[in-house]
């Protein structure tokens, strides 16, 4: 029977678990040139954990032991279930301290649905945890695109901000509200730094984009509930609107986000033309939403 602290054991394990990792399920290239491995490579496993490349390759190689806290960064870069931890600790002769937690959804509290339904002409968006986008209404769904063709798991705004060609390539100044956007997600962060899904979604997103690795290191934090953002929107052209957000005061994180024009000006009027073409069709974007 393999000894609880062998370090080599340990080693082989790290190295099983991030062949069994589908490179696509990360944002990257499924077969490459240079990739001569199957699933991750540990430059990528390091990358998502936050340790340097060495102290990776050392840990596959037995030649150091483990900190519990590198455990953990570890177990949520490898996507490790309950037993997978278990076990992960038990090869590091570690004691796993943390509290488990269960991944709970996110619902919209229906005074936050009943007053999206009533945004009939302005886009808005419920933002969750995370940034997740839980709801919206046909006019948000027109002027970004149609949330519910992405997999709920998957429907994040920042994520969208990043990885999304067509809410990446509407942002006339994407640098500035992207950058805004990292900050805002280490308050997230600030706020309940043990989530396993959020430390997945920061590790997917330093792996896929160098631009977040880079604002993500600067560890710039930012609270604002208002600015101007300026889109250039396929079927309308260039608005500018005012972007406003609310938080709920249930202590739910819950956060409504409203975008507007100013009346008589250009982007008003363009608003007004995008949402009369969307005005009659079903709200199924919206009972998507509620069934978050």
């Amino acid at each position: 029977m393999t000894s609880a602290s062998d370090p080599r054991a340990l080693g082989a394990f790290l190295k099983a678990r991030r062949a069994q990792l589908a490179p696509l399920d990360f944002g990257l290239p499924q077969a490459d040139s240079a990739r001569k491995v199957a699933g991750l490579r540990r430059e990528e496993v390091a990358q998502l954990a936050a340790i340097s490349v060495d102290y990776y390759t050392r840990l596959e190689q037995g030649r150091v032991r483990a900190s519990a806290s590198v455990l953990a960064t570890l177990a949520r870069a490898l996507r490790l279930d309950d037993d997978q931890q278990r076990y992960l600790y038990e090869l590091a002769g570690r004691t796993d301290a943390r509290p488990r937690r269960r991944r709970t959804v996110q619902r919209v509290r229906p005074a936050m649905q009943r007053l999206l339904d009533q945004l009939t002409e302005t886009p808005a968006v419920v933002l969750g945890k995370r940034m997740d986008i839980l709801a919206w209404n046909i006019a948000a769904a027109a002027l970004y695109r149609d949330f519910s063709s992405i997999p709920a798991g998957r429907r994040n705004y920042v994520r969208l901000l990043f990885t999304d060609p067509i809410v990446r390539d509407m942002h006339l100044e994407w640098a500035h509200d992207a950058r805004d956007a990292v900050a805002a997600l280490r308050m997230e962060v600030a706020a309940d730094p043990d989530d396993p899904e959020l430390a997945r979604l920061v590790g997917d997103l330093s792996v896929q984009d160098a631009d977040f690795r880079s604002w993500w290191a600067e560890h710039r934090v930012i609270a604002s509930s208002y600015g101007t953002k300026r889109y250039r929107h396929r079927l309308v052209g260039e608005l500018t609107l005012d972007c406003d957000t609310w938080s709920s005061p249930d202590g739910s994180g819950q956060r409504l986000m409203v975008l507007t024009a100013e009346p008589g000006s250009p982007s008003y009027d363009a608003l007004r033309i995008l949402t009369s073409w969307t005005a009659g069709e079903p709200s199924e974007n919206v009972t998507e939403g509620r069934n978050q």
